[in-house]
């Protein structure tokens, strides 16, 4: 066990593992990390990536990347390079330890064949629904497959047969032998080899048929050596066949699984399944959306990968499914942002402001800090002039209680610039506010307090009109407005929860020192949140911003009222 930690707040893993050193069964660990690479990964796999690779750091073992890829149906070479992509971007690297299922086709059929001569596997020709009606359920046992005491040379002859090619998809699979009246329905002769004459992207068609997952999965971790193969719950009726697997092959190394709780978050869909239907459908525009909860989303987004790490440690790893509210997501966005980005002052809903004893014509430099939390990021300067823009719930003609911003008579703070009083407005025909009106104090200058100690309770931030940058800005929020995706009635769907708002499109004013933003970079704008340089979209002077996350948790003043 670590010095460093107290044993109290070891989650369970630490401690099993913990125990097996202490006991000398084993000298070092070896973890892995097995997507499929039938679509993007999400956050949910980033806690697995971060459980997998923490605990081989953490215990100075390895961990695996490893492609599950035994469904060539479902599988493409984008998904295994965008798969090593999120891996790197968050932080980890798997060395020379990067596998493919594909790699141990061979072995695994040779191991197939080896069940087949032991007895323990044999050709069934049951249908699907077939095999769904001879497997019984939790009350009534199985009924053996009219196929299951076969000879082991036919078992071999007809396997042979699938291997070439010789029968049609459908007709034939291989099965493992048993116990039909196994309360584990999962143990009632499980499918392990099924016919699919479909290229594959790694070994194109050598191969005809191809194994099932759970017969795959524990021999790819015994082929490597792993020692403790860490799955999430759904998985723990599987471990049965996963232990009779290795001990029938009576393979060298035997891993042990262990199961931990998935990560369910509110407001967002966790099904790989369902976010391949987002793209396919067009209510995304692709696997990186912003608003998807993929992890290449999310960094297009703005997103850190020292957040995402943060997050994965603070909700833990337990036993028990539960619901983690997405704000502590966010939280830990906003937490590591607000010390490590620059900001900078836009505004997305502009109205002028005038200053009438500001001389006509004259620009001054004010300096502005860069970052209040890091000295080290240093200040820029912002050019002021007569004539600003503002935003527009910044001033308000009939002031609603506590109002402590702009108001006819009242005096508020420019950010980084002077005291402000509004003297009246201008308006249009229709009675619509086109300027607000206001006059400075020179004594404030920098925002600071004047001499006669007079203090305002408000600061807004602006944009002087002149030198203002055009942008576009997009205001990214969360895809689904139902908190719990998982409650859906059967039949429900899940479509008619998608949030109409989750996507709203501004044209910003922004300091011109924002024009040259590079694609990637991440800025505060002032009183509003946090956004990124959109990586697809933005051009040379014309960058695009993606709002990564408001400045504070806008959807829990919804929950209240």
């Amino acid at each position: 066990m670590s010095e460093t930690t107290p044993e109290a707040s070891r989650h369970f893993i630490q401690q099993i593992i913990d125990d097996d050193i202490a006991s000398g069964k084993h000298a070092s660990i070896a973890t892995r990390f097995p997507p499929e690479p039938n679509g993007y990964l999400h956050i949910g796999h980033a806690k697995s990536i971060c459980l997998n690779f923490g605990l081989a750091l953490e215990f100075k073992g390895r961990c695996h990347l490893r492609m599950d890829d035994t469904n060539p149906t479902k599988e493409e070479v984008e998904y295994v390079d965008s798969i090593q992509e999120d891996v790197k971007w968050l932080g980890f690297d798997w060395g020379t330890h990067y596998y493919q299922a594909s790699d141990y086709f061979a072995r695994m059929h040779a191991d197939a064949i080896r069940l087949i001569e032991m007895g323990k596997a044999y050709v069934c020709h049951l249908t699907l629904e077939q095999m769904r009606e001879y497997r019984g359920d939790l009350v009534n046992p199985g009924k053996p497959s009219p196929s299951r005491d076969r000879g082991v040379e036919e078992n071999l002859a007809l396997f042979a047969q699938m291997t070439k090619g010789e029968l049609d998809e459908g007709s034939a699979v291989l099965r493992a032998k048993i116990d039909m009246a196994s309360p584990n329905l999962l143990m009632r002769d499980p499918v392990i080899y099924r016919i699919r004459k479909a290229s594959h992207h790694n070994t194109g068609d050598t191969w005809c048929v191809y194994p099932m997952y759970d017969y795959a999965h524990p021999l790819e971790d015994a082929y490597e050596g792993i020692t403790h193969s860490i799955c999430t719950l759904e998985f723990e009726i599987h471990r049965p066949f996963y232990d009779w697997l290795l001990r029938t092959l009576d393979t060298p190394a035997k891993p042990r699984q262990i199961e931990f709780a998935r990560l369910n978050l509110t407001y967002t869909v966790m099904s790989k399944r369902r976010l391949l239907e987002l793209v396919q459908e067009k209510r995304v525009s692709g696997w990186d959306d912003p608003r998807m909860p993929t992890v290449s989303g999310l960094r297009r987004r703005g997103v850190t990968p020292t957040s995402i790490r943060k997050f994965c440690e603070t909700i833990g790893v337990t036993k028990h499914n539960s619901l983690t509210d997405v704000a502590l997501l966010e939280h830990a966005i906003r937490d590591d942002l607000n010390k490590t980005v620059p900001r900078a002052m836009a505004v997305l809903d502009p109205i002028r402001l005038v200053i009438e004893n500001y001389p006509e014509g004259q620009v001054e430099e004010l300096e502005a800090i860069n970052n209040p939390e890091d000295p080290a990021a240093g200040s820029r300067k912002v050019p002021f002039s007569r004539n600003l823009l503002i935003e527009r719930d910044d001033f308000m003609e009939v002031p609603a209680k506590k109002y402590f911003r702009l108001t006819p008579g009242q005096e508020v703070r420019l950010r980084w610039a002077y005291f402000v009083k509004c003297t009246g407005v201008t308006k249009d025909a229709a009675g619509n506010i086109l300027e607000v009106r206001c006059t400075y104090d020179p004594a404030t200058r920098g925002g600071e307090n004047p001499p006669d100690g007079r203090k305002v309770k408000g600061t807004i931030h602006w944009i002087s009109e002149s030198h203002a940058g055009d942008v576009e800005v997009r205001l990214y929020d969360r895809l689904f407005s139902l908190e719990d995706l998982n409650s859906l009635a059967d039949g429900e769907d899940w479509r008619t929860h998608l949030n109409p708002n989750s996507l709203k499109v501004a044209r910003a004013k922004v300091e011109p020192s924002l024009l040259q933003t590079k694609p990637g970079t991440r800025v505060q704008f002032e009183r509003v949140g946090y956004f990124c340089a959109d990586t697809k979209d933005s051009t040379p002077g014309k960058p695009v911003f993606n709002r990564t996350v408001t400045l504070k948790d806008s959807w829990a003043k919804v929950a209240t009222k």
